[in-house]
């Protein structure tokens, strides 16, 4: 059997417009138009660079409402080979821990996965915990904010992790997961032939009843965190002070504030 790589995918919207839900204060997905999560392409990049290597297949998983689609066919467009959509009404409202949970079992549920690809965050919610999360349900090694990497055989791949105040070289041994910054690659364009052929392709769809989840851990009922309250920041004037009329007043003035504020 080939090797699947999985690739684990989310849609972000587009627009600012967004609409949170007044009850559960979750955002609304349904309703406004998404793309891929920009990191998520580094994620396929990555994956289909190593089907190569390995004569792998790349398998997309993605959880969301039916318009999350259009994010699974850019991923097919790319190259991936198959796409699955875990969507129902069960899963609505999950937090980063019962996200990780369905998805961790999806990933189960598939056959000879050796590597789990996920973008380092995604740009709405902003945690990076999916990731890492999946990996723990696995029970699999893990690195996060990949920045290189390069398989040094069947077995095992060198990755390089980028962080605020250091670099890190680490050898990873499969199956494992790996989330990845956009430093790691640039992300292919789709040809018009290959989008053409993604929508060939079929998207499976899974609910609830396709694996045996656990009820209480799936949806609103399996998500332990809780929104209290969601507002927009005020927007407050600045205040504009005149420094001078010639660049030498306007320097002495700037050093007299700076230094006044403790600042030099």
């Amino acid at each position: 059997m080939k090797l699947n790589i999985v690739v684990c995918v989310k849609q972000v919207p587009v627009s600012n417009n967004l609409k949170i839900d007044p009850v559960t204060k979750n955002l609304i997905r349904s309703s406004e138009p998404g793309v891929m999560n920009p990191f998520d392409k580094n994620a396929v990049e990555v994956a289909l660079k190593l089907k190569q290597r390995y004569d792998a297949k790349v398998t997309l998983l993605s959880m969301g409402p039916s318009n999350f689609e259009i994010t699974l066919r850019q991923g097919l467009a790319m190259g991936a080979d198959e796409a699955i959509l875990l969507s129902s009404r069960a899963f609505g409202g999950a937090d980063t821990l019962a996200t990780g949970y369905v998805l961790s079992e999806a990933i189960k549920a598939l056959d000879d996965v050796g590597i789990v690809f996920f973008g380092r965050q995604s740009i709405d919610a902003d945690t990076g915990q999916v990731g890492p999360i999946v990996a723990e349900f696995l029970d699999w090694p893990q690195a996060t904010y990949i920045s290189d990497l390069k398989p040094i055989n069947e077995q095992v791949i060198q990755a390089t992790r980028l962080m605020e105040n250091m670099e890190q070289t680490i050898e990873v041994k499969l199956p494992a997961v790996f989330t990845v910054r956009s430093e790691l690659n640039e992300p292919r364009y789709p040809t018009p032939r290959n989008i053409q052929l993604s929508y060939q392709k079929e998207i499976q769809v899974w609910d609830e009843k396709k694996l045996n989840f656990d009820k209480d851990r799936i949806g609103i009922k399996g998500s332990p965190t809780v929104v209290r309250k969601v507002w927009t920041p005020k927007k407050e004037a600045k205040v504009v002070q005149s420094l001078g009329q010639t660049p030498e007043s306007a320097a002495q003035k700037l050093l007299v504030t700076l230094r006044a504020n403790n600042i030099i």
